[in-house]
């Protein structure tokens, strides 16, 4: 039995993202072996060259974020999955500051044209993902679709940019504010 390699994708993604949260273009093949102690040989032989290393990146750090999202979205009466699910956009950025920051960042700062197809296609599943459950709130809450995107999706997201990328703090109690808006907003 070998043993484990020293530089696995997970550790090499998380010095990604420790380096994407100050700037994506910060994100190269040579950074990110320098910042994890390892020979820019490691990270090729995990990542096909830097579009695959970015690619790899966004949705790891995409998918964690929408597996809460997407089970407050889906769960419970309509009114409360809003709020919960605004909540959950706060709370995860809280908890989740660095992984909060790549996303407030955009995947067009990660080539995002330049990923290879299959990890374009993942992409593509996960925005229908989202999507579709944004659409089925609505529906349940019989609001457009357009309504609910803004209480879960755009008002907490501008919040968390507010305070992440200017570089502050996620005041206490703003997750209970997003989610009373939230409800607010998606009310007839």
């Amino acid at each position: 039995m070998g043993r484990p390699p020293r530089h696995d994708v997970g550790r090499l993604l998380d010095v990604a993202v420790e380096l994407a949260a100050d700037g994506p273009g910060r994100v190269t093949v040579a950074a990110v072996a320098r910042a994890a102690g390892a020979p820019s040989g490691s990270v090729y032989h995990r990542f096909a060259g830097l579009p695959a290393l970015r690619a790899a990146l966004w949705l790891r750090t995409v998918e964690r974020f929408q597996a809460g999202f997407l089970d407050a979205l889906r769960g419970g009466p309509p009114d409360r999955a809003a709020g919960e699910a605004a909540r959950h956009v706060v709370a995860w950025s809280r908890a989740h500051r660095e992984e909060a920051r790549v996303l407030l960042h955009g995947r067009s700062a990660l080539d995002e044209d330049g990923w290879p197809a299959e990890d374009r296609a993942r992409l593509g599943e996960a925005d229908r993902r989202v999507r579709a459950a944004v659409r089925d709130l609505a529906g349940r809450l019989g609001v457009e679709e357009e309504r609910a995107a803004v209480a879960v999706i755009d008002l907490p997201y501008a919040i968390v940019r507010r305070h992440l990328l200017g570089g502050g703090e996620i005041a206490p109690g703003t997750e209970d504010r997003v989610a009373e808006a939230a409800v607010l907003l998606t009310r007839r």
